[in-house]
């Protein structure tokens, strides 16, 4: 019986990398949830989802 193998990584299979807007917010939201600003956290997860959506993010199609 032959052993079940990955498939190579290639930019089709691999997450996008996120641009530095969207680097800029999660990490935004981090800092928020460690001083337990929840609302903080929701505005930052909002407008990185705006933003993907708007078309501005070079790190992912919008969608």
């Amino acid at each position: 019986m032959k052993p079940e193998s990955q498939p190579p990584s290639t930019p089709t299979n691999e997450s996008p990398t996120p641009c530095r807007t969207c680097q800029e917010f999660t990490l935004a939201e981090a800092v928020a949830n460690g001083e337990r600003d929840w609302s903080k956290a929701t505005d930052c997860r909002v407008l990185r989802k705006r933003h993907q959506e708007a078309g501005e993010c070079l790190g992912r199609e919008a969608g």
